[in-house]
Parts: C-alpha cells; structure tokens; sequence
C-alpha cells in the first residue's frame, strides 16, 4: 500500500518539474498563432510524457539500489 502512495508522489513531484522545466520553452514562437487550445493541451501532454520517463527512471533507480 505505501508502494503506491510512493509512487503516486514520485509522478506528481515529477511533473511539477517537468511543468516547471517547461515554462522555459517559449512556445509562441513554435506554434501557430490562434491555437491556445491546441498549445494548452500539448504543453500538459508533453509534461506528463516526461513526468513519466522520468517518474519510471528514478523509480527503477531506486529498485535497482535497494534490491
């Protein structure tokens, strides 16, 4: 049970990083002009792709050292 709560944490602080991490990107000049929506909705996707890897990356570190 505590296996889950850990893991839960360990994405959500992940993402909170990836969000922070991603605010450096200045995307108006990538995107198209009149696509907020479209931009909002690929600015959470991609921090949720990376909190993930990396989620799974400190997650496999962890097993791997304390195994």
């Amino acid at each position: 049970m505590y296996n889950f709560y850990i893991r839960l944490a360990i994405y959500f602080v992940c993402f909170l990083l990836s969000l922070y991490g991603l605010s450096a990107i200045d995307f108006e000049k990538i995107i198209r002009k009149g696509r907020v929506a479209q931009t909002q909705i690929l600015y959470y996707l991609l921090a949720m792709g990376l909190a993930y890897l990396s989620g799974s990356f400190l997650m496999s570190l962890i097993y791997y050292f304390y195994k």
